[in-house]
């Protein structure tokens, strides 16, 4: 069994954990802190989220930080002021996760639904202009969560929540998505590719709560058990083979407000073999 660490304690929930200037940044949930923290544990709040819950960062090509708002794409400028980067409010409502690729294309997916306080509804992945016009790329996904594009940057690929599978598209020359396909039938939240094109991704089954690596096709390479659901994974460290993990008890949808009370969240960290996206 793969030895696990624990490097932050007393978190409502963390999410989208990113590898950034040698540390590990993250949106702490439930206190609306954007937290970055050094690989020996000190921990800095850098910013403050848009919303309780619901959050998640990229970076531009220059360095500053975005974050998904309620109804829009937020840039953090260098002397800490935010601006609005795209407007999202014509999408389906849920603004989630963000990648930005290779070229800085930057993409955002939206649920679809009010989560937690509306009936389900599909949610999309829209590609952000340099004008800042959001455009529909893919649509019908069942509850679209991380997001990662291959080394080469040629596939984005999708965690779809509710259908536990991964979901890859082929990006095109104008950044358009085409070529849909299933990337793995295995579930996912926080998702991260390694440089060889495998995805850390989350599961919960019969054997419990855990990170495992999964190769396009569906083969599971390594197993991290966890005591508790881990919400998403980053590769980051000084060498890129640490695996950070965002763990908490989940209690269930309807009780969502427990585990924000809960402080049960925590960073967890494991050394692994291959590093992460350069």
């Amino acid at each position: 069994m793969t030895e696990t660490k624990t490097l932050v304690t007393g978190l409502c929930v963390g999410e989208s954990p990113r590898w950034h200037e040698g540390r590990l940044w993250f949106s702490h949930w439930g206190v609306q802190e954007i937290v970055a923290v050094t690989p020996d544990g000190e921990r800095e709040v850098v910013a403050r989220g848009p919303k309780p819950a619901g959050f998640c960062l990229g970076w531009l090509p220059d360095g500053r930080l975005l974050v998904t708002g309620e109804h829009e794409l937020l840039r953090v400028e260098p002397d800490g002021t935010t601006s609005v980067h795209a407007d999202l409010g014509a999408l389906p409502p849920g603004p989630n996760e963000v990648v930005v690729d290779g070229r800085g294309r930057i993409y955002v997916n939206c649920v679809g639904f009010d989560f937690g306080r509306a009936d389900f509804a599909p949610g999309v992945i829209a590609l952000v202009g340099p004008d800042g016009e959001a455009r529909v790329v893919a649509e019908d996904l069942y509850f679209p969560n991380g997001m990662a594009v291959t080394p080469d940057g040629s596939t984005l690929v999708v965690a779809e929540s509710w259908t536990r599978r991964l979901t890859a598209f082929d990006i095109g020359a104008d950044g358009g998505l085409s070529g849909r396909r299933v990337w793995a039938p295995i579930g996912g939240d926080g998702i991260c590719m390694d440089a060889e094109g495998a995805i850390w991704t989350q599961v919960d089954d019969e054997q419990g709560a855990a990170c495992v690596r999964v190769r396009e096709g569906g083969e599971v390479t390594d197993r991290i058990e966890l005591d508790r659901a881990c919400f998403a994974a980053a590769l980051g460290g000084p060498d890129g083979r640490t695996l950070f993990m965002t763990v908490a008890v989940f209690p269930g949808v309807e009780r969502m407000g427990e585990m924000f009370a809960g402080r049960t969240g925590e960073v967890r960290t494991a050394d692994v073999t291959v590093p992460g996206l350069v």
